[in-house]
Formats: structure tokens, sequence, C-alpha cells
């Protein structure tokens, strides 16, 4: 079994900076892919980034490329560090795992989510 848990969220203005993060426990992750998705009320749920946990190479949405930065530094932790906030990056953030380590932006690829963290943008 694995267990997601996602902290960091807030209230931020639009330029601010949060720093999320996904603490994962149960079986080991040297071969999992690791996922950070957001949904919006009324919409569905988006890809954000993608991290493979044992190489680190990463893909993002061209939404967020250049502005976010998905990392592992640590053993089992996930970060997702989003610059340069717009208002439009409200949502709520899911942490999200896969044991396919092939790159994955659908979220139906996933096999493992976290509760959500709520992440509001104020212009």
């Amino acid at each position: 079994q694995v267990e997601l848990v996602e902290s960091g969220g807030g209230l931020v203005q639009a330029g601010g900076s949060l720093r999320l993060s996904c603490a994962a426990s149960g079986r080991t992750f040297s071969t999992y892919r690791m996922g950070w998705f957001r949904q919006a009320p009324g919409q569905e749920r988006e890809f954000v980034a993608t991290i493979y946990w044992s190489e680190g190479s990463a893909v993002y949405a061209d939404s967020v490329k250049g502005r976010f930065t998905i990392s592992r530094p640590k053993s089992k932790t996930v970060f997702l560090e989003m610059n340069t906030l717009k208002p439009e990056d409200t949502a709520v953030y899911y942490c999200a795992a896969a044991r396919d380590s092939a790159v994955a932006i659908k979220a139906g690829q996933y096999d493992y989510w976290g509760q959500g963290t709520q992440v509001t943008v104020s212009s």
C-alpha cells in the first residue's frame, strides 16, 4: 500500500511563491514515477509536472514551464516549487504515484493519489 500526503498549500499574492511537499510512505519508490496534478472548481484534473524517481528526469505542462520545478531531493519526498504564481494557478494540487516508470501526463496513468492541498493566488 502507498500513502501520499501533500502539504504547503495556502494563499499567496500574484507573483509570489509556494513550495508544495508530498510525503510518500509504503512501498519503495525507486522505480516509480511521481506527478503533480491540479483541479480548479468545475474543471478536469490537469497535469502539472512529473518526475522519474530514480533518475530525476522531469516533464512539465506548458502552462507552468519555467515557473514550476519538481524535485525529489529526499527519500520518499517530492517537492513542487512554484514561482511567479498567477491567479489561474488557483486549484487543489494533488500528488500522485505511478508504478509504471514511463512518462505519464494523464491522471488515469497514476495508481495512487494524495488528498490534495489548496493553492489560492490572489490578484
